[in-house]
């Protein structure tokens, strides 16, 4: 599965088997993607390579360690290592075909945007759950 920002110029490839995706809907999540959520999955490290473009990634990071690697050309957001570098963090809105993808949980439900109606599928938390549970939720091993 491959996937690309807006102008093409950062590319990636994702291999094996993949998890279920993840809505958050925090407001650093709304900013960041400009919409109500940002949804993503977290696939290991070994199923990650980039095709092109890493030289184009530039780096935001809060105080607080929340992070956003985006397309310095387009802006799209695009994948960053998850804390410890044990996997990548993927936007699924940059797949190319995302046909085979399932929901699995919403996070942060609890600071929605008030004007934002949350669909029936995948698991509602009001904030983040136990990494265990979620892990379990989008159906992957431990990274």
């Amino acid at each position: 599965m491959q996937g690309h920002c807006l102008c093409g110029g950062v590319r990636f490839e994702i291999s094996g088997k993949v998890s279920r995706l993840y809505q958050c809907h925090c407001s650093m999540c709304r900013r960041v993607s400009g919409s109500s959520a940002n949804a993503a999955m977290i696939v290991g490290r070994g199923q990650f390579e980039w095709l092109a473009g890493e030289e184009l990634i530039e780096r935001y990071a809060t105080k607080s360690g929340w992070q956003s690697h985006f397309c310095r050309r387009c802006g799209s957001p695009v994948p960053n290592s998850t804390r410890g570098e044990s996997a990548w963090w993927v936007p699924v809105g940059l797949l190319e075909d995302s046909a085979e993808l399932e929901l699995g949980a919403h996070l942060f439900v609890g600071s929605k945007a008030n004007w934002e109606r949350i669909a029936d599928a995948g698991v509602h938390f009001d904030e983040m759950p136990d990494r265990d549970e979620l892990d379990r939720l989008l159906r992957r091993d431990r990274v």
